[in-house]
């Protein structure tokens, strides 16, 4: 499964990668526990290399999971909504589009969409955003994410 998440954060506030790892380190995780994260600006940065188990969905999922979390999720009032910018819509999509390729079996949903979960979270319906596609998404020319990934590296090469 390739899960989508949202830091729950306020979307007029930042929250920047750096916090959020030392937030899940707090936790007693080793470090961030999603593999994507991407800021406001589109950046995607890399928490945990695809082969490593997550921390984002609990036990029974993580291991056959990939987690992929966007910068906020709550609207200037604290309450929750899609504050996705274009910049994170389009990275989004072209991760998506990334993992779909190379995960071809792999279901694309929300966290919110789990068995279990009672939570609003990723904040937007991922079955009717359209973010599942199997077209590349146009508009998007972000380098792709090469090499051997290490905590917090950026998607800037």
């Amino acid at each position: 499964m390739i899960v989508i998440h949202c830091s729950a954060t306020r979307c007029d506030r930042d929250y920047p990668f750096e916090r959020l790892d030392s937030d899940h380190r707090s936790r007693g995780w080793n470090g961030c526990g999603y593999h994507r994260y991407i800021t406001k600006d589109g950046t995607i940065y890399i928490g945990r290399p695809y082969e490593q188990v997550g921390a984002h969905v609990g036990p029974t999922f993580n291991p056959h999971s990939i987690g992929i979390c966007y910068e906020g999720g709550l609207n200037e009032k604290g309450q929750f909504a899609d504050t996705r910018t274009v910049a994170q819509k389009r990275s989004m999509a072209k991760l998506i589009w990334e993992l779909s390729a190379r995960f071809p079996k792999a279901r694309i949903l929300g966290h919110r969409d789990l068995p279990g979960v009672h939570k609003a979270c990723p904040c937007f319906d991922v079955a009717k955003d359209g973010i599942a596609g199997t077209s590349s998404p146009e508009g998007v020319n972000l380098p792709p994410i090469r090499g051997r990934p290490s905590p917090g590296r950026v998607n800037d090469a």
